[in-house]
């Protein structure tokens, strides 16, 4: 695929951005007191009515500007998608609420991730943290910001001073498992950290809050955008079982520790569970 010109990287920027603030100031500057809540693949998997309207208003901000596009959210499915001028279109991921369960209990760690990709390669991205009031984005080849600040990581710490963050699957026995990988692992390294919002590990990555990330089972919508910043910002990104970084298999870290890791991991089983 052609590299996208600054054009086009920068309306899909501009959306994404005017999309994400839209949806910020829904589900947390308007934040109600009450709101329903319903289980879904299990009792820890939660969606919110405010997760349906922030992916509405997401969707329909995206549309009005580009309506050739393709849109893929987590709770709604996908909507769009004509061809235009020859041109493949573009497919939004979109995450109304990453960290729904943080949302539910008013706790730090939740966002608005956002990403257009183009022939499957992710180009521009927003991640929108609003309790800290930090707005995290990249397009493809001119790196990553954070509330208009680059981002770049610094030298990488050893593996045994590595801050490493992980995630946990929705289904019991698999988060039993992965609970054994992680307690094997933090005697090798610095902590863990489990945020419980897959695109804040990545941004945390890319902004050296965190030194690496990992995780088995997410979504396109999960990784989609965080993985971009990250990568702009200098990480390397791969599957922990080896090859391309892929929902089901997550690593991202710097280079000079990519591969140490993964090894580490491979050995604790990470890549089983």
């Amino acid at each position: 695929m052609q590299d996208p010109d600054d054009e086009l990287l920068d309306d899909l920027l501009g959306v994404a951005h005017a999309a994400a603030a839209a949806a910020v100031d829904l589900i947390h500057a308007r934040r109600p007191a009450v709101f329903g809540i319903e289980a879904k693949s299990s009792a820890t998997d939660m969606v919110t009515e405010m997760d349906t309207a922030s992916e509405r208003l997401i969707r329909a901000i995206i549309t009005a500007h580009r309506p050739a596009d393709i849109v893929i959210g987590e709770e709604g499915g996908t909507l769009g998608g004509t061809e235009g001028a020859g041109s493949p279109p573009v497919t939004w991921w979109v995450d109304p609420i990453d960290g729904t369960t943080n949302y539910v209990y008013d706790h730090p760690g939740y966002n608005v991730s956002i990403a257009a990709t183009l022939a499957g390669r992710t180009i521009a991205a927003v991640v929108a943290d609003p309790t800290h009031q930090r707005t995290y984005s990249a397009s493809s080849g001119r790196g990553a910001q954070c509330n208009g600040e680059l981002l770049r990581l610094g030298p990488a710490a050893p593996i045994d001073r590595s801050l490493i963050a992980t995630g946990f699957a929705y289904d019991p026995q698999r988060r039993g498992r992965q609970g054994v990988v992680v307690g094997q692992l933090v005697p090798r390294v610095r902590d863990i950290r489990r945020m419980g919002a897959a695109a804040l590990d990545l941004c945390s990555v890319a902004s050296g809050r965190v030194d690496a990330y990992f995780e088995m089972g997410l979504s396109m919508w999960d990784l989609a955008a965080g993985a971009l910043i990250a990568e702009e910002a200098g990480a390397r990104s791969g599957s922990i079982d080896g090859g391309p970084v892929r929902p089901e298999s997550v690593l991202v870290a710097h280079p000079d520790r990519f591969d140490e890791l993964r090894g580490l991991l491979v050995e604790l089983g990470a890549h089983r569970v």
